[in-house]
């Protein structure tokens, strides 16, 4: 397990709604241009504001020293199934990725909602983004076939579930 000693140079803590516009500006480039204009669209739809005022007890953002976005977790536990908790986005600037940080955002999750009675978690991710499928399968996470339509006409996706317990 990785833990956040390994990381002295990044803070951890809760977003708020002023830290809204802070993961919107990184979204493209760390994602890479992926899908384009209608990627950039895609992602922007899916951070509302709502979730920077409404899901930040489970979720976090970690920072470098210098106050610079490091990574985000954007979670919540299902107000449907309180023993289900989804991660609904998550990110870490590229210049981290494959250094642990994303796990740990991860971990810090899991061990948060457990605590609430969570025994499973459930996310979803594009077919074509082959490094968030690829992440998600590392950290044991079973992922569904491609799921057409799933958030609308020609937004196909994959869904992942975790059990915790």
């Amino acid at each position: 397990m990785t833990t956040r000693a390994a990381y002295p140079a990044l803070t951890f803590r809760r977003p708020g709604e002023a830290d809204h516009a802070r993961v919107l500006a990184v979204l493209d480039d760390w994602w890479g241009g992926f899908k384009g204009a209608e990627g950039s669209r895609e992602r922007a739809l899916l951070l509302p504001r709502l979730y920077f005022r409404h899901f930040t007890a489970t979720s976090t953002l970690a920072e470098y020293g210098d106050g610079r976005l490091a990574g985000f977790l954007i979670g919540f536990v299902s107000q449907t199934d309180p023993r289900t908790a989804y991660v609904h986005f998550s990110g870490v600037d590229p210049a981290l990725q494959g250094r642990g940080v994303g796990r740990l955002l991860y971990e810090g999750f899991f061990e948060q909602v457990r605590t609430r009675g969570v025994r499973s978690v459930g996310c979803i991710t594009s077919p074509g983004n082959a490094g968030s499928r690829a992440f998600h399968t590392r950290l044991g996470f079973t992922a569904s076939g491609v799921l057409p339509d799933y958030d609308g006409p020609g937004l196909d996706r994959i869904s992942f579930h975790l059990d915790l317990a």
